[in-house]
């Protein structure tokens, strides 16, 4: 009797370790921010670019165009998207663009 006593509770300590164990973390948003320069030249081109942000693929949380320098900075969810998925995207809009090095 003894024996089966001790048995129940040592399952039931065990399920209440089990229970008591923090749930896993989903896979937490990775940002990240990418620098590309591009051809644009002019406002009319940075304003397609604007328009047209789905184009550059999924998770873009910020686009910033510097004309002057012709830079594209590009702030995204790199579980969702990645430089050469964007690349294609700007290859969409007629846009030539690379990761400034």
């Amino acid at each position: 009797m003894k024996k089966l006593m001790m048995i129940c509770l040592a399952l039931m300590l065990g399920a209440g370790v089990c229970m008591a164990q923090k749930p896993a973390k989903k896979a937490e948003k990775q940002v990240k921010t990418t620098v590309f320069v591009t051809n644009l030249d002019c406002p009319n081109c940075a304003k397609k670019v604007e328009n047209n942000v789905p184009s550059l693929g999924k998770g873009i949380k910020d686009l910033q165009i510097d004309l002057k320098t012709r830079e594209v900075t590009v702030t995204y969810d790199a579980s969702k998207n990645d430089d050469a998925t964007i690349i294609k995207g700007f290859e969409s809009l007629k846009v030539k663009a690379e990761v400034k090095k």
